[in-house]
């Protein structure tokens, strides 16, 4: 790779060898400078170009280091008076070949799952947890970089057997010490994934734990409930857990309110004034679902009442507090200037008139 005219004088080789690092140089920061423009360029755009910028922000700084590496090696091996060293020069640039390009590759990859459970997460309405994905991200790194290594080592003729057994027993140690915690980072993947549960939502356990999803961590499950107390659940306790999510699938919760009238009442005109007072209701409050046509229905004869319900919609559940109070608010003097009578809870006893009971205090 010498010109005839640098052949034989150290100083000409020497002069030649620094050119050729010049270039790979040159050609490295044309590159570098090169991605980080399109980098720049693509933020800010739309969503489908954010994998393209993701992957350039991660490969930008391993292609440089490659090409400068090899820019070095390249140039060491270019002057004659250093042609003994040429195999220790080659199997230096292959083994740091191998090293950079199993860097650039875990962090292309790691760039690709992050994008993916991001993207998801919008999808799907979801927060995704930052330490999650960094968990994530450097498990990732950690396990190319253990490749890289393994095929590093192999390339230099190092038995790499016994250390792939040391990994599987140490790795099979880790697990079981760490069965806890893998089982909570597992459970949250999948609560996050399966959308089971989002931060925001408004749930209830099987054990009666209840309130609002503030976050789903890698290890646990932050709950606010409605005293203003926090609930951390471990995420493999949620996961086994009977939830009820009263945000899902959507966010409109049903509202019912079960009331009585008497007996002697005109159930037409019971039907009429509540239905009527479930129709302002809904146009008043905001609170109310407007396009839901509230339903009505008789239940039961009960001992002093002929009880019914009514349906209406709620916007979420802490609408659904205040709209079912104001509909017995309203429901109950609607029932006082329409002369309805809610019974209070009695009994009417039936006597025979030929033996009636004793008086108190009678003699028997």
């Amino acid at each position: 790779m010498l010109p005839e005219f640098a052949i034989g004088s150290p100083l000409w080789e020497s002069l030649w060898s620094v050119g050729v690092f010049v270039v790979y140089l040159l050609a490295a920061l044309v590159i570098y400078l090169s991605m980080r423009y399109v980098e720049r360029k693509l933020e800010g755009r739309r969503r489908r170009t954010r994998l393209l910028r993701q992957l350039l922000a991660s490969l930008h700084k391993p292609i440089f280091l490659l090409i400068v590496t090899q820019g070095i090696i390249w140039a060491l091996a270019t002057p004659s008076y250093l042609i003994s060293w040429h195999p220790v020069l080659q199997q230096v640039s292959i083994g740091v070949a191998i090293a950079i390009i199993a860097y650039g590759l875990g962090m292309a990859i790691a760039a690709i799952v992050e994008w993916y459970m991001r993207s998801r997460g919008v999808r799907r309405k979801a927060q995704i947890d930052e330490g999650l994905i960094r968990f994530v991200r450097r498990i990732l790194l950690i396990t190319f970089y253990l490749i890289g290594i393994l095929v590093l080592l192999a390339y230099y003729d190092v038995d790499i057997t016994p250390i792939i057994a040391g990994l599987g027993v140490g790795g099979l140690a880790v697990a079981l010490a760490l069965q806890p915690t893998l089982g909570n980072f597992f459970a949250g993947t999948q609560i996050v994934s399966d959308r089971v549960v989002r931060v925001g939502d408004y749930i209830e356990l099987n054990d009666g734990t209840r309130g609002f999803v503030t976050d789903i961590g890698w290890r646990s499950t932050r709950v606010r409930t409605p005293f203003n107390n926090m609930v951390i659940i471990p995420n493999s306790n949620l996961a086994a857990s009977i939830i009820t999510n009263f945000y899902g699938p959507t966010m409109d919760i049903r509202v019912i309110v079960n009331c009585g009238v008497s007996y002697s009442s005109d159930l037409t005109k019971v039907q009429e004034v509540t239905l009527d007072v479930a129709r302002e209701v809904i146009e008043d409050l905001d609170e109310a679902v407007k396009d839901f046509e509230p339903q009505f229905g008789y239940e039961e004869f009960g001992d002093s009442n002929i009880n019914f319900w009514l349906w209406v919609q709620a916007v979420d559940r802490l609408a659904s507090f205040r709209l079912k109070s104001e509909l017995i608010r309203r429901l109950h003097a609607r029932f006082g200037q329409e002369d309805i009578t809610i019974n209070y809870p009695v009994r009417r006893l039936v006597y025979d008139e030929y033996n009636p009971p004793p008086l108190p205090g009678s003699p028997q």
